[in-house]
């Protein structure tokens, strides 16, 4: 076999290996039916396709160094939420996803719009750069409040993210829609009966 023959036998391996790595759902883009990414409120008209976004300076929430779609990979790839936040089941924080769970799919996936492509194309840089994107944090608590968010999954189950965080899974841009206030999470705990102590939150 010759050189190029050789090459071309090991990228097909590579692609392999990279694909099996990639959810099957973003793959075929068709719904998995698999965990805390959506579906909700969007009725049974067929598979969802995230609208293309040309003016963003209308969306709501703060404008991130990656425009990171929210309503394409949880909503219309059917992502489940614990794929990119892995850690929410085990830590206190959900954690930001490494650059290279992006990259996992992204070396694959290069975008179906110029404009997802150009967007693609900054995590391919980023990660080519040993740069991860300096994001916006969006969801912010006083230094004084602490919120596992390991209990609330526990007790909720890993759809419960939408309580807090809203139908991410719908949106283009992500932004805060719950006030996270303390009477806010008060009435949440009275609603369920679950303690009220200061203690619980103020450690």
């Amino acid at each position: 076999m010759t050189n190029s023959g050789w090459q071309a036998a090991l990228g097909v391996v590579c692609v392999g290996v990279l694909a099996s790595a990639v959810p099957a759902a973003a793959q075929s883009g068709q719904p998995s039916g698999v965990g805390g990414g959506g579906g909700g409120g969007r009725g049974g008209g067929g598979p969802f396709h995230a609208p293309e976004i040309k003016d963003t300076a209308s969306l709501p929430g703060p404008r991130q160094p990656i425009f990171f779609r929210h309503d394409v990979h949880a909503g219309q790839d059917k992502i489940p939420c614990l794929y990119c936040h892995s850690t929410v089941t085990v830590s206190s924080e959900p954690g930001i996803p490494a650059l290279q769970t992006c990259i996992g799919c992204h070396q694959i996936i290069g975008g179906s719009t110029p404009s997802h492509t150009a967007e693609i194309q900054k995590v391919r840089k980023a990660w080519s750069d040993r740069q991860p994107p300096q994001w916006i944090r969006i969801h912010a608590l006083p230094g004084f409040v602490r919120f596992p968010h390991q209990r609330h999954i526990k007790v909720l189950g890993t759809g419960a993210c939408v309580m807090c965080h809203g139908q991410v899974e719908t949106m283009a841009q992500v932004s805060q829609v719950s006030t996270l206030r303390m009477g806010w999470c008060v009435r949440c705990h009275a609603e369920r009966k679950v303690t009220q102590d200061c203690t619980a939150c103020h450690y």
